[in-house]
This record gives structure tokens, C-alpha cells and sequence, in this order.
């Protein structure tokens, strides 16, 4: 048993090495390091913070580093090592309408009020490999000519936009946007989730969901699993304040500023006694710039306040249990790669009942 369990862990260390070599790649190429990562692969850092439940642009670099790309596993370590961070309390709901905005669209109005603000984006491009970027990048320019660049280029306005969607709630025709001032809002990092849940709760489980899982569901709605008809009513990426008030001082500080996205979905409903027809909303807020995750979102929440909004469930992107439960790719992840761990106790016990089962009189084999 001892040389079993010494040979067992001369194997892992030999395949932790191997795991290194394999994360550095090819020694005579340039190693990348965090700092490039962090600045160049931000929507692959954002989706990991997303998932991994924490902001730190600098360690989702890291951890996407450490797995070798692997968004999920990154977002395993940082969500391991979020666990291990004092929870000081809840910071104050931040104010997406004073957002110094980067890209800035909506798919509803043709003027816009503020105006349209494309930003950096996919959507403008063809789609095509750019083989130009096989070349090397030419040579950095001075850092005085970066700066005026980047200040000639920033995009951000000196006002925060107005809400695109006002005019529509004065008229009726759109459901207000629901608050909430909740001081300890639930914490579904901290309490298991018991359904049905909370939009709260929902949100907070949607925000960190599995990208790939939420735009499925997000697609299925559309395709006629919710009977879903969306506009994309306003969508927002940029940075806004973090607040949070110390029970010392007894008002708001400002703690810093995070990248955000921001999306409101717009959909019919056909009113009941109490309520008017009007659009009502989906809602997705999500870490960096992550349009589609939080697209997807904003689709996903639409859908699971059927209920809540006397609408018929018919479909499973309606139903809780089953959109949040298997939403968590770390949850997920872990799920499917244990099976590779060993089983044979187990798959040796029902080996043995199926030989008896097979044995037993009167059981035959099939004929051809």
C-alpha cells in the first residue's frame, strides 16, 4: 500500500511538470505575461471575473494564464480564491445612469435621445481573419503621442447619457424599472438557493452562470420556448462608482470604479385586470465588456418572470430550478471531470449485478 500511494504521487508530480511545460509552450517564443493578458484578452478576463464572482481584472489574467485559456477553470481558481476574502459588507446599488459610457446603443429608436455610441465592437466588422495580424506590431509610438490618443479616442462623455427608455414609461407603454433598498440583500454565495427565488437571488445567479449555458437559453427563448418577442431597448457599456458607507461614518465613500455592461431587454405583454398592456423587461449586468452574456441575461430573467407576470409556463427557460441549477459551470465542471476520477468500486459492484442478473435461470442470451 505505501509503494502504491509513493508511486501514486511521484505520477501527479510528473504530470503537474508536464502541465507546466505545456502552460509555457514553445521556450523560444516570448512568454505572455499577466499584465499582457489583463490588458489585451479583456473579454476573456471578463467573462472569468463574471463567473468567478469576483472583479480583479489583474487576477482573472492570472488565473486564465494558470489554465491555460481555459475560461471555466479559470474561473474555478478565481471563485476558490474569492472564498478565501473577508466579507466586509454590501456596498451601495450602483448607478448605471450615471455610467461614463463607452459604447452606448438601442435597437428601438432611430434618434436615439443622447445619440447612438458605437464604441468598440464586432458588430461593425466582416467577420474576416485579419491576416495583417500575423505580422509583428509595429513599434510603440512615444508615450506623450499614446496619451493624446487616448484622450483624443476615450469616448466618454462629460455628462452621463440619458436613460433611453423614459419617454416610453411617461407614456405607460414600458413597466417602470424595479428597485429595490434592501440593505442585506440575499447572498446566494452564502445561503443555499431555495426555490423559488427572488429576482435578486435570480440575477445573482444569472450574472455568474456559464455564458455558453445562457446564451442557449436566451436563443431558446427566442426560437419559441417562451414565446418571446425581444427589443433590445438600450444597451451600455462603460464605468461607474462603487460606493460604500462604513459603519463608522455613516455615509457613502467611493471605493473605486468597475467596467460594466448593461442591458435591457424590452418585451410584450398583453396586461391583465390589474395591469395594462405594455413592454415589460428582462434585465443583464455583467462584469467588463460582455455584451453577449449579458444580452443573454437580459433575455433569461424576461423569461423566468413569467410566472410573477400571470404568463402560461410552458417551457424550461421558464422554469427556475431547472435554468439556475445547471446554470454554474464551476458546479457543472466539477460534475463532469469527477467522473474521471476512480470509480471502479463502484462500476465493480454493478458489474457483478449484471453478471447476476444474466445468470440467473431461465436468462438468455439473444438470438440473432
Amino acid at each position: 500500500m505505501y509503494i502504491a500511494v509513493t508511486g501514486g504521487e511521484r505520477a501527479i508530480e510528473a504530470s503537474r511538470e508536464l502541465l507546466a511545460q505545456t502552460r509555457r509552450g514553445d521556450p523560444s517564443l516570448p512568454e505572455l505575461d499577466v499584465a499582457q493578458l489583463a490588458a489585451q484578452f479583456g473579454m476573456a478576463v471578463a467573462r472569468v471575473m463574471a463567473e468567478g464572482s469576483l472583479y480583479d481584472p489583474q487576477l482573472a489574467a492570472l488565473a486564465l494564464k494558470q489554465a491555460l485559456g481555459d475560461a471555466v477553470e479559470a474561473a474555478f481558481l478565481l471563485r476558490a480564491y474569492r472564498t478565501t476574502l473577508p466579507r466586509w459588507g454590501y456596498t451601495e446599488s450602483v448607478q448605471t445612469q450615471s455610467m461614463r459610457v463607452r459604447r452606448r446603443v438601442s435597437a428601438v429608436f432611430k434618434d436615439l435621445p443622447g445619440g447612438q455610441l458605437l464604441g468598440a465592437s464586432f458588430d461593425y466588422t466582416q467577420r474576416l481573419l485579419d491576416f495583417d495580424l500575423l505580422q509583428p506590431a509595429p513599434a510603440d509610438r512615444p508615450k506623450e503621442a499614446r496619451a493624446k490618443a487616448d484622450d483624443d479616442n476615450r469616448g466618454v462623455p462629460v455628462q452621463p447619457l440619458p436613460d433611453a427608455l423614459e419617454a416610453l414609461v411617461a407614456d405607460g407603454l414600458l413597466e417602470p424599472a424595479i428597485t429595490t433598498t434592501q440593505a442585506a440583500p440575499p447572498d446566494i454565495t452564502r445561503e443555499p438557493p431555495h426555490f423559488p427565488l427572488p429576482r435578486s437571488a435570480r440575477l445573482q445567479m444569472l450574472a455568474r452562470a456559464d455564458e455558453g449555458w445562457l446564451l442557449g437559453l436566451g436563443y431558446a427563448t427566442q426560437r419559441g420556448y417562451a414565446n418571446a418577442h425581444p427589443f433590445a431597448g438600450e444597451l451600455r457599456v462603460g464605468t461607474v462608482a462603487v460606493e460604500f458607507v462604513p459603519d463608522e461614518l455613516g455615509f457613502p465613500i467611493e471605493l473605486g470604479e468597475v467596467d460594466l455592461t448593461e442591458c435591457q431587454m424590452l418585451a410584450q405583454f398583453i396586461g391583465r385586470d390589474e395591469q395594462p398592456p405594455q413592454f415589460t423587461r428582462g434585465y443583464g449586468l455583467a462584469f467588463g465588456h460582455a455584451e453577449r452574456k449579458a444580452m443573454a441575461m437580459a433575455l433569461v430573467d424576461r423569461a423566468l418572470r413569467a410566472e410573477e407576470l400571470g404568463e402560461t409556463v410552458e417551457s424550461p427557460t421558464q422554469l427556475q430550478e431547472f435554468v439556475l441549477s445547471q446554470g454554474d459551470a464551476v458546479e457543472a465542471s466539477g460534475f463532469v471531470q469527477h467522473l474521471k476520477l476512480p470509480h471502479y468500486v463502484t462500476f465493480e459492484s454493478e458489474l457483478q449485478l449484471l453478471r447476476a442478473l444474466r445468470a440467473r435461470p431461465g436468462d438468455q442470451e439473444p438470438k440473432e
